[in-house]
């Protein structure tokens, strides 16, 4: 669980100060806040699901948290994301219970295979890099995972090392929360606009838009040139002022 080159003062006292805060969380807000602090600056991500429980259930017991629009654990389909879910657990496993990543594509790939359409299904789309590691909790009997989501196109080593040193923090933040129930019957396939007629990717762009992404970073987040974004946004200015 160590680092490779010897802490500084600065960030043994940021690291010190991100522990002691992630000691304090009790309630969801407090647990969304903590994530968008300091700790972003050495797992810098959009989004944070972690899940619990027997992964060789279905569905599996998870919650999100996100500072993105809609990006909700009572807006997600658990019975989508339950198998979803259970690969990355088996891959943690197959790995030797040791932090990974995937790259666009091969999240972009397992979206599709999963079928994922609810509005984190949506975000997922946007996202870059996904870092994932987990917790045996030998006395409860039951398994942690954490899935970091960022829309950065590579999460780097010293993000790795930052996942092992807090893992035992968040895991602890996580479990001072009350759960959150999630019911497929409230996730809309397009959050928040789908009676204006917009499809998936345009339901995507207004979410980034939301989230207060410039229109160049949100063109560099999903793959397209700024001429297409623009396209995009006429098409949907459009359809909204019908």
């Amino acid at each position: 669980m160590g680092f490779n080159l010897p802490l500084t003062a600065e960030h043994a006292e940021r690291y010190a100060r991100i522990i002691e805060e992630g000691t304090a969380v009790r309630r969801h807000y407090d647990l969304l806040i903590w994530l968008q602090g300091e700790i972003q600056h050495y797992l810098p991500h959009e989004i944070m699901l972690g899940a619990w429980g027997d992964f060789s259930s279905n569905p599996i017991r998870y919650d999100i948290a996100s500072a993105l629009l809609g990006i909700r654990t009572k807006c997600s389909d658990s019975n989508a994301l339950s198998p979803l879910l259970q690969g990355l657990f088996n891959r943690w496993v197959s790995l030797g219970q040791m932090p990974y990543t995937l790259g666009r594509g091969e999240s972009v790939f397992l979206l599709e295979e999963h079928g994922l359409q609810c509005s984190f299904g949506v975000a997922l789309r946007g996202m870059r890099s996904i870092l994932i590691h987990g917790v045996s909790d030998k006395r409860g009997q039951h398994d942690c995972l954490y899935i970091i989501l960022s829309s950065r196109t590579r999460l780097d080593t010293s993000a790795f090392n930052a996942l092992k040193l807090l893992l035992p923090y968040l895991d602890t933040a996580m479990g001072q929360v009350d759960p959150l129930i999630c019911d497929p019957r409230s996730a809309p396939t397009s959050p928040d606009m789908k009676d204006e007629g917009l499809s998936m990717s345009e339901v995507e762009i207004m979410n980034w838009i939301k989230a207060g992404k410039t229109n160049s970073e949100i063109a560099v987040i999903l793959g397209i040139s700024a001429v297409a974004l623009k396209n995009h946004l006429r098409n949907i200015f459009k359809k909204l002022h019908e």
